[in-house]
């Protein structure tokens, strides 16, 4: 080991003892900081993250490499000394490791000079360092293996400049073979193969943070396989042609033969190995979660996951498609033997595809493909079929794939986060419909339903409603097989051990009055029992048996959670509204991209409030934008909340316009919303609009003067009315905010909590604005950057903190309180229609919860059309944070966390070109200052040691000593 480090030292000196280390480092991170600042652009992605960094690793290390590579032992066989170091009692194989850990020396040293910026992204973002961890481990093996591949180059020529150029097509050739321009040319089968032999393929594994057995074993193979040739090359030079060397030479080779096979059996043996990896990432984003593990390892039923891919697909799509049959085979894993993967080709198989597209509804997806021959049409299956008894989810290349477009015009594709998609379609397609028999079966402990009545005060249209429930549920209990018990208590009965007065005390049950004013009330509620935890039921509508059965069901759901939850969504209506010249124009009013993200993981319905009731299997309720709402809808809502309901309300005070006649973007004040209510509850969304200098751009229109005129032109410029939420404004204790790094609130209102009326309750602030935030009561939304340059607008009042979303929790008091119960109107000539209210609740059970965000804009779709535009996926965030609030409300924690462990924007801080220039220059700086402080410590070296003699001149009779003498000098 001495000598080889003796060796080593000998090289890291020559390179210092030339400019060629300045020079070749120099260059290296000059090509770096290019591609990374300006080829893939790193401010605009807005990403935090240093991909592009790594994206271009594996080129710019080919030519590093080879640069250093080139002169090992071509100047040695050039000038003489090679032989002579052949000669000396020195093993081959010492000198050949010597030099390649000297050369690896040299390599450390130039991706340690990189380090720069990763901390700068560190210092700008919320960077994952995971995936840092993993691309300069990948880069460190690359390199490794280049730089035997050069190292090998060298010794059969003692021209640098050709082994430069050999090292280089070798290199290429590696890397080119497992590229998409190659693979693009093959079937799926085969591109596998090409993939699993390119070292740049191999490389992006490692490189997004997942250390693979496969992927280090495949590098440390090629490694070893160069050294082996690399010696068995030195070696050959001094052997002789002669009969008695025969079986020597024979030998030599038979050996590395036999270590080169083993090292590819090794490989093509461990190819279908995909359990042995480490995932390094922040949030383990590339394993499975215990939620999934749990999920599909109590499976009651065989599961069957079939993944349809085209053998001949998009080059962008082939190379995701093992990375899908890797997931798949460890969900195969995880379940015990109740899960089936199976991997089809429709165009292969016509029963197959038939199967698909006609029961399945599953179809070819038309793709463009472009290469240096033009461009094609291809079609192709990308999709997973997850089937589970008669339930089944289609997941096709749109829902798992994200798109990441480059400056220069090239698009990365990769997957959005496979573990949550596939566990929300598992668990959608097994918590879906079931009956009531297997609800029952489901639960941990049997069911109680009691029914406490008072008979003799109950209103004339309730009085058949107690032996309508009796029914109901008695059918049900002599059905379940011991799992469901009912019981039905006359409060009033002198008798009985419940009292009006123990209801209170046990459940927190009030009376109903029987009419505004009356002193007669009546009960007629229904609470469920599973275990410790009690339900309050109300059936809605007449109380007919199947809404009986209706609610009692869900409320059976809602006690396990091995069911899908249903959330009902209000939204204002989308009507068309018609311009300055009587035409008609699109809404503003559009809500359909939140629906759709929520369908993903709940059943989702939109519910119509005009009734005075929310329909009894609803599991929380989601308000957008309230406004133009009537008595009856809000009646509903409070109810709703009474009866320990989630109540989740995005209550912005302005909704978006459109200019009649200049075209803009406008935002007006709304009538007939849920402020009233609200405040009743102790939570004013005030009547004002949030600006932040922290803030996400938006395009606008900006007038220009420009030599006397007036041009008017579009600019993405920072707007204060998108108030940019980062962490520091976040409750990072709350689940809500799980796994967002950011949030956008666009015309926002500030919230105001009372602290008298919620002095009992659980209230936690979920999000607020930057210090540096005021508020403007002005309409104006349009920017007038001459007049305030640095805004666009006037700081007007005082600037702090305001409060933008929150979330409550405990007893809440009803708004309709000793007030007449809201009936619609009758028309004319229509008698008023009957009650179907039985009474308004005074007073809700502390299980209620309650989320108010001071914007209903946020879920716009107009708004993420904008965002989606100017910053690409920066929009996902506000559908997370309401996903993540759906999943608070219902109290289903599972799913979040696996959102939270996906791949969540990392998105940098917003800044103008003076600041991203700034660090630019600061990662330039830091580069040079590196450069010049490796050109001093060589030159102090320089005068400090005398000059090594590095092969002191000795006749080929020197004796032993001396032989002994130069190796330890080399």
């Amino acid at each position: 080991m001495k000598q080889i480090l003796s060796i080593a030292k000998k090289e890291i000196n020559g390179y210092f003892s030339s400019p060629m280390a300045l020079i070749f480092v120099g260059v290296f991170l000059a090509a770096t900081l290019f591609t990374f600042f300006w080829v893939d652009a790193f401010f605009s992605r807005g990403i935090a993250d240093v991909r592009p960094m790594f994206r271009w690793m594996p080129l710019l290390l080919i030519f590093l490499v080879a640069a250093l590579t080139m002169r090992q032992w071509s100047e040695e066989e050039r000038s003489g000394t090679l032989e002579m170091l052949l000669t000396l009692p020195t093993q081959i194989t010492q000198l050949v490791l010597g030099k390649f850990l000297g050369v690896m020396a040299l390599v450390l040293v130039a991706l340690a000079l990189t380090l720069f910026l990763p901390i700068t992204v560190s210092i700008l973002g919320n960077l994952d360092w995971g995936p840092v961890i993993g691309g300069y481990l990948a880069a460190i093996l690359l390199a490794a293996a280049y730089t035997a591949i050069g190292l090998f180059i060298s010794s059969r020529t003692d021209n640098q400049i050709v082994s430069l150029i050999l090292t280089g097509l070798l290199g290429g050739l590696f890397y080119l073979v497992g590229s998409q321009g190659v693979t693009a040319f093959v079937g799926d089968s085969l591109s596998e193969i090409l993939r699993a032999l390119g070292t740049g393929s191999r490389f992006e594994s490692i490189e997004r943070g997942v250390i693979d057995l496969r992927d280090l074993v495949y590098y440390l193979s090629l490694t070893a396989a160069f050294l082996t040739l690399n010696v068995i090359s030195l070696d050959s030079k001094r052997w002789s042609q002669g009969e008695k060397t025969a079986a020597y030479r024979r030998g030599l080779i038979l050996s590395a033969a036999l270590i080169v096979l083993n090292l590819i059996a090794l490989n093509v043996w461990l190819f279908k190995v995909s359990a042995v990896r480490l995932d390094l990432t922040e949030q383990h984003e590339y394993s499975l979660s215990p939620v999934t593990r749990d999920l599909i390892s109590h499976l009651q039923e065989p599961l069957l996951i079939r993944g349809y891919f085209s053998e001949k697909t998009h080059p962008l799509l082939a190379p995701l498609v093992p990375t899908i049959r890797d997931t798949l085979r460890e969900y195969q894993i995880a379940s015990n033997g109740n899960l089936k993967v199976e991997i089809v080709d429709p165009l292969q198989d016509p029963d197959k595809e038939a199967e698909a597209n006609q029961t399945y509804g599953i179809q070819p997806t038309p793709l463009q493909a472009s290469d240096r021959y033009g461009a094609s049409i291809v079609n192709a299956y990308f999709d997973i079929l997850v089937r589970y008894g008669d339930q089944n989810e289609v997941l096709n290349f749109s829902d798992l794939i994200e798109v990441q477009p480059y400056p220069n015009g090239e698009v990365e594709v990769r997957l959005r986060n496979l573990e949550y998609d596939l566990t929300s379609a598992i668990k959608k397609v097994v918590f879906g419909f079931q009956s009531t028999d297997a609800i029952l079966a489901s639960l941990d402990q049997p069911a109680s339903l009691t029914l406490y009545v008072t008979p003799d005060s109950l209103p004339d249209w309730l009085a058949e409603a107690p032996d309508t429930i009796n029914k109901v549920a008695q059918k049900i209990a002599d059905e379940s097989n011991g799992k469901f018990q009912f019981e039905m208590v006359n409060v009033d009965d002198p008798n009985s051990k419940v009292t009006r007065k123990t209801l209170a005390e046990q459940f927190g049950l009030q009376p109903i009055a029987t009419a505004l004013f009356s002193d007669q009330s009546y009960y007629l509620h229904m609470v469920l029992q599973v275990g410790d935890q009690a339900q309050l039921l109300y059936p809605s509508g007449d109380f007919s048996e199947a809404t009986v059965q209706t609610s009692i069901e869900s409320a059976l759901k809602r006690s396990t959670s091995d069911f899908l939850q249903v959330v009902g969504l209000w939204t204002p209506p989308d009507t068309p509204t018609p311009n300055a010249f009587g035409q008609q124009q699109p809404s503003l009013k559009r809500y359909t991209t939140v629906a759709d993200r929520l369908r993903q993981e709940y059943t989702v319905r939109n519910v119509d409030l005009s009734t005075g009731q929310v329909p009894t299997d609803i599991d929380v309720l989601l308000v957008v934008a309230p406004q133009n709402m009537t008595d009856q809808e809000r009646y509903a809502i409070d109810q709703y909340l009474m009866r320990g309901g989630s109540v989740i309300v995005a209550a912005g005070n302005y909704a978006l316009g459109v200019d009649q006649f200049a075209g803009n973007l406008t935002v007006e004040p709304i009538d007939g919303g849920l402020r009233e209510m609200l405040q009743s509850y102790g939570i004013d969304v005030e009547q004002s609009l949030v600006l932040d200098p922290q803030n996400e751009p938006f395009p606008v229109q900006v007038a220009r003067n420009v030599g006397g005129m007036q041009v008017r032109e579009i600019q993405a410029i920072d707007y204060p009315f998108f108030v940019d939420v980062r962490s520091d404004g976040m409750d990072q204790t709350s689940p809500i905010l799980s796994g967002l790094p950011a949030v956008t609130m666009n015309f926002a209102s500030p919230i105001t909590v009372d602290e008298t009326k919620n002095a009992d309750r659980q209230v936690d602030t979920l999000l607020k604005s930057s210090a540096a935030s005021w508020l403007r009561t002005d309409t104006n939304i349009q920017p007038d950057p001459q007049a305030y340059p640095q805004f666009g607008f006037p700081v007007e009042g005082e600037q702090q903190s305001h409060v933008l979303a929150v979330s409550v929790q405990g007893v809440f008091d009803s708004f309709f309180k000793d007030k007449e119960i809201p009936q619609a109107a009758p028309q004319e000539g229509n008698p008023a229609p009957p009650p179907t209210q039985i009474g308004t609740i005074d007073t809700s059970p502390d299980s209620a919860r309650l989320v108010v965000i001071g914007s209903g804009e946020f879920l716009n779709d107009v708004i993420f059309e904008l965002s989606s535009n100017l910053t690409r996926d920066r929009y996902l965030n506000s559908l997370q944070l309401t996903q993540n609030m759906v999943d608070w409300s219902v109290e289903d924690l599972d799913l979040l966390s696996i959102r939270s462990g996906g791949t969540a924007a990392r998105v940098l801080a917003p800044m103008d070109e003076a600041n991203q220039s700034f660090w630019e220059y600061v990662n330039y700086g830091l580069a040079l200052a590196a450069l010049v402080a490796i050109a001093l410590i060589w030159r102090s070296r320089r005068q400090s040691e005398a000059p090594m003699e590095l092969l002191p001149q000795s006749s080929p009779s020197s004796s032993g000593d001396e032989q002994k003498k130069v190796a330890g000098t080399v």
